[in-house]
């Protein structure tokens, strides 16, 4: 695993091998490239393969050549996120060992009649006090002591955990570790000092903030960045039927993820090599001007 000095920038991209790169994770690969880049830190790769029903044989392989066409350098090895599971586990029993978690029996199916907040169905604290079953998921305890944080291109973000999504899963009852509990786990043991990721997770933030907190982790800073919908206003994804991004041909997606974002490139830079783009962007990279954008159109169709 890729570690860094505590007092070095260290970003990251890692995206979930559930399908080829489409243009909205393209955004964020940009988007936390260039962060990187401009402070001069380390930019990570982590592929986030922790739920194996969701995967798709062969998608790692897929993003990361597709990376390489792009031009992207990341530094040091790939981490493969199902490598860190036992680390997973073991701030898991820590959490439990201490009484900050807890078994919980509760099946989507019973928790249908729980009140349903911003953020989903409120856990209500059915198994706070103890459950008779061993078929359970393990959920972290909440409180309502708001969680706030500044996120570098959003502003002031504030939740109350307990009251707006109650106490949440950590471990699953398949046995497989929950992405807030690995994402803070490997963040921490990787040394990341800013995430840059897409607005669709900024509710996330504050979960893993108070997972921070209870774990005696470091918060590092986040900057949320617009997400690409499809014609029809929907995030772009494997559900929603996004596309890859061509490999043949990157240079004009690469300029378009880069108007997506706001970066005013010169006319001559669209017909220029992509090293020279990629000199250019991180010369000129100004995260600013997204301030107040939630999200941008996929140009794809346009490129075709």
């Amino acid at each position: 695993m890729t570690t860094a000095k505590r007092d070095e920038y260290v970003g990251r991209f890692a995206p979930s091998p559930t399908g080829p790169l489409h243009f909205g994770s393209l955004l964020a690969a940009v988007a936390s490239y260039l962060q990187a880049r401009a402070n001069k830190g380390l930019w990570l790769i982590r592929i986030e393969d922790i739920d194996p029903p969701r995967e798709q044989a062969g998608a790692d392989k897929q993003i990361l050549d597709a990376l390489q066409a792009y031009g992207f350098k990341w530094d040091g090895p790939v981490l493969y996120q199902s490598e860190s599971t036992a680390r997973h586990q073991s701030f898991v029993d820590d959490l439990l060992d201490r009484a900050l978690a807890y078994p919980c029996k509760c099946s989507r199916r019973i928790l249908l009649d729980a009140p349903q907040g911003p953020l989903g169905r409120i856990y209500p604290g059915t198994c706070r006090d103890g459950c008779d079953s061993s078929d359970v998921t393990i959920r972290v305890r909440t409180d309502d002591m708001p969680v706030v944080f500044d996120d570098g291109l959003q502003g002031t973000v504030s939740q109350r955990l307990e009251s707006e999504s109650g106490d949440f899963v950590i471990k699953r009852r398949d046995g497989l570790i929950a992405y807030h509990l690995a994402v803070v786990v490997d963040d921490h043991l990787q040394g990341i000092s800013e995430v840059v990721r897409g607005i669709d997770l900024i509710d996330s933030t504050p979960r893993q903030i108070h997972l921070q907190r209870l774990l005696g982790f470091s918060t590092p800073a986040y900057l949320h960045i617009p997400v690409a919908i499809n014609p029809d206003g929907q995030k772009l994804s494997k559900l929603t039927g996004a596309k890859g991004i061509p490999t043949k041909n990157p240079r004009p997606v690469l300029v378009a993820a880069l108007r997506a974002l706001q970066q005013e490139l010169a006319p001559k830079l669209e017909q220029a090599p992509l090293p020279e783009i990629w000199t250019w962007a991180e010369e000129h990279w100004n995260p600013a001007v997204l301030t107040g954008i939630s999200t941008v159109s996929d140009p794809q169709d346009s490129l075709a």
